[in-house]
This record gives C-alpha cells, sequence and structure tokens, in this order.
C-alpha cells in the first residue's frame, strides 16, 4: 500500500473523529430514574446540563434517598452519553478499535 494514501486516509479519519467529537459534545442524552421522579440531562462529552426533581421525593427526613437518585440518574445519563459516543466513533473508525 502506498504510504502517502494511508497517511491521507490518516489525517481524512482524524478529521472526521475531530468533527463528531465537536458533535458529541453538542448531543445530549436523557437518563430517568425513580419512576420518573428525576430526569438528568448529558452531553456526550459527559457534561450534566440540567437535572429535574419531582416535589414528591424531596423529603428532609430522608435526603439520602434523594441523593442515590440524582447520583444514580447523573451516572446513568454519563453511561448512555458514553455508548452513544462510542457507536459513533466505531462508524468513523470502522471498529479499528482505536482510541479516541
Amino acid at each position: 500500500m502506498n504510504i502517502q494514501k494511508l497517511m491521507k486516509q490518516a489525517q481524512q479519519m482524524q478529521a472526521g473523529m475531530a468533527a463528531a467529537q465537536e458533535e458529541l459534545s453538542r448531543k445530549t442524552v436523557e437518563a430517568t430514574v425513580g419512576g420518573g421522579k428525576v430526569t438528568v440531562v448529558a452531553t456526550c462529552a459527559g457534561d450534566v446540563q440540567s437535572i429535574k426533581i419531582d416535589k414528591s421525593v424531596v423529603d428532609p427526613e430522608d435526603v439520602d434517598f434523594l441523593q442515590d437518585l440524582v447520583l444514580k440518574g447523573v451516572q446513568e445519563a454519563i453511561n448512555k452519553g458514553k455508548e452513544v459516543s462510542a457507536t459513533e466513533m466505531k462508524k468513523l473508525t470502522g471498529g479499528m478499535g482505536l482510541p479516541f
């Protein structure tokens, strides 16, 4: 294989990956936990954008429950974002197993 052609392909892939990462930093996912009582929106880059909490789970006597719900919601949103990112990057790399 021609080394120049290989280098050109690598540069194109790198540019495509940079564009995809930029797009993923704007794309959002949503996770809802506790039967819809807590909703977290995060970008596919892992930045939490919003957390909505239903009033019914705000109990001053049981703060631990609310903390657990919020943590679970954030973790789930970040995991969903990672899944979307991995899927998009796999499309670009053709499943070559390259780190991104």
